[in-house]
């Protein structure tokens, strides 16, 4: 009988070493790692950035859909079902998300991050209707994307007190990187004197970076958020352009080449490509990578047009002296 309960009690420490073994396994850690939800691209880049190996960070919809434009279909509603929480964009850009919610009955259940929360938001520029919307793509500028990486930062660190302090110090080394480029940028633009710069750009979504380097969209060739122009819109924007001595269209990096052809051959306006940002793979670079490729893009219009306006007044001192 001793030997009984000596056997039972070995079996027993055996099967107890097994179970603490496992608990303590990367596995059954990665198990218990906060799982963050994300409805847009930029979001993905933020989140992995602020918690690293610390948490999962997975994205609502798979690569290659328009936000804009998106059907939610039964996945999504699994998929959503295993997040602790989800960080959605809530003025206008991701409102598939909330269709998701309501059809997996997490409304009001499954915790939410507004990034937007705090943000300075501005109007949608070129709708026609005169409808007032407001403008959801906050993400293309580095100002309100490092507002939205604090709000996203904060939010986190409360759901998961046990790695705030990393995640305060990943907040950190992320927003200096953004401020750097920002500085950068802004450094090869100081030498230029102030200018009329004048742009068009094809889609409404691109206010907030422009605003953010003392620009304004003198038109924009969408009659409305999403909408194509038709024959007649088209030739009233191409009139406006070459009336407005607009400088360069700035063009959505999937938008239909019909139109900007049709814009570049009529007015020979120079034609540089932005990027929204919300396509492609999810990555942590990801959202840095579209920046700084944005910015370069505004940078080099910008300097051009300094250029351009620099010898046409040249040519016409020249001509005036002669």
């Amino acid at each position: 009988m001793r030997y009984m309960k000596q056997v039972r009690s070995l079996i027993l420490a055996a099967a107890l070493s097994v179970m603490m073994t496992v608990a303590s396994s990367p596995q059954a850690s990665a198990r218990e790692r906060l799982k963050i939800g994300v409805t847009l691209h930029p979001y993905y880049s933020f989140a992995v950035n602020i918690v690293g190996d610390l948490a999962t960070v997975l994205p609502l919809i798979k690569p290659g859909f328009n936000s804009h434009a998106y059907t939610p279909q039964p996945d999504d509603i699994k998929r959503v079902r295993d997040f602790d929480v989800l960080i959605v964009n809530g003025i206008g850009h991701d409102e598939f998300a909330f269709e998701i919610l309501e059809a997996a009955r997490l409304k009001g259940k499954l915790p939410l991050i507004y990034a937007n929360e705090g943000v300075s938001l501005i109007p949608i520029a070129g709708t026609d209707t005169g409808e007032k919307m407001v403008n959801p793509h906050t993400f293309i500028s580095i100002t309100a994307s490092i507002q939205q990486i604090y709000n996203i930062s904060k939010a986190l660190k409360k759901l998961d007190p046990d790695n705030a302090d990393a995640y305060s110090k990943n907040t950190r080394d992320y927003v200096k990187r953004l401020r750097q480029m920002k500085a950068m940028y802004m450094e090869k633009l100081a030498a230029l004197p102030d200018m009329d710069f004048r742009c068009a750009t094809i889609h409404g979504g691109y206010d907030y970076l422009l605003q953010e380097f003392g620009l304004k969209v003198t038109t924009v060739i969408e009659p409305g958020h999403g909408l194509k122009p038709t024959a007649s819109q088209l030739a009233k924007t191409i009139d406006k352009i070459r009336d407005l001595d607009v400088d360069v269209v700035f063009t959505e990096m999937n938008f239909p080449d019909k139109y900007v052809d049709s814009i570049q051959r009529e007015t020979g306006v120079r034609i540089r490509y932005l990027s929204h940002l919300t396509s492609g793979d999810y990555t942590a670079s990801g959202f840095e990578e579209g920046l700084r490729a944005n910015i370069e893009a505004l940078t080099s219009a910008l300097i051009e047009s300094h250029d351009r306006r620099g010898q046409n007044r040249g040519n016409q001192n020249e001509h005036t002296g002669s």
